[in-house]
């Protein structure tokens, strides 16, 4: 029987705005952080690994991979918000954008996917996950931070807001939720210890 989900946000990322977003690979800063965390998650009891399709989650999991001797799986709905109609945005202009999307879950802003549509979304993924899932021990997920945020409003059982984000700019978090009941355990850590200073890159 599954016991724990550890949800986790690819760390810092190798910002290239000629690329689509989704295929920015992780920075060498965010490699590091990521094998970091292997030290911690040798002692997770972790059997499956499961990663987003995008690139920056791909290295992150492929890391974590590595550290553990698991296979990981892609899951396609672990995506970020689809921000595809803007594209990159300048860090300043991202954030506005990004509290829009977070203030009005249940409008498009900018043609980006509502927060409510990647709220259901980002469950029905976990929940396929589980379904699935034919092993015991406990689950690693390697996604993204503004998903993530919208998945622990659910685990809280309150109104989506940016309140729930993860903290810092350099992406790199993690949270932990009990997959029967799907109560929150601990909110987000970060990924290296001890915590670093934020580089000032936001996190796509």
């Amino acid at each position: 029987m599954k016991d724990c989900i550890y949800f986790i946000s690819h760390a810092d990322v190798l910002i290239d705005p000629d690329i689509p977003v989704p295929e920015w690979g992780l920075s060498a800063i965010g490699k590091s952080r990521h094998h970091r965390f292997n030290e911690i998650a040798l002692r997770l009891g972790i059997t499956e690994i499961y990663s987003s399709d995008e690139q920056k989650s791909i290295d992150a999991a492929d890391i974590l991979s590595g550290g553990l001797g698991i296979e990981f799986q892609i899951v396609p709905q672990l995506h970020e918000n689809d921000r595809s109609s803007t594209g990159y945005l300048q860090s300043l202009e991202f954030e506005k954008t990004a509290d829009e999307f977070f203030q009005h879950p249940n409008e498009s802003i900018r043609g980006w996917e509502s927060a409510a549509d990647a709220q259901c979304r980002i469950v029905s993924a976990i929940v396929t996950i589980l379904k699935h899932s034919d092993a015991d021990g406990n689950i690693a997920v390697l996604s993204h931070g503004g998903v993530g945020a919208l998945l622990m409003c659910k685990l809280l059982n309150i109104p989506i807001t940016r309140k729930m984000d993860q903290p810092g700019s350099g992406g790199g978090h993690y949270f932990t939720f009990n997959a029967q009941s799907w109560s929150l355990i601990h909110g987000w850590k970060d990924i290296s210890s001890p915590p670093r200073e934020s580089n000032g890159e936001h996190h796509e």
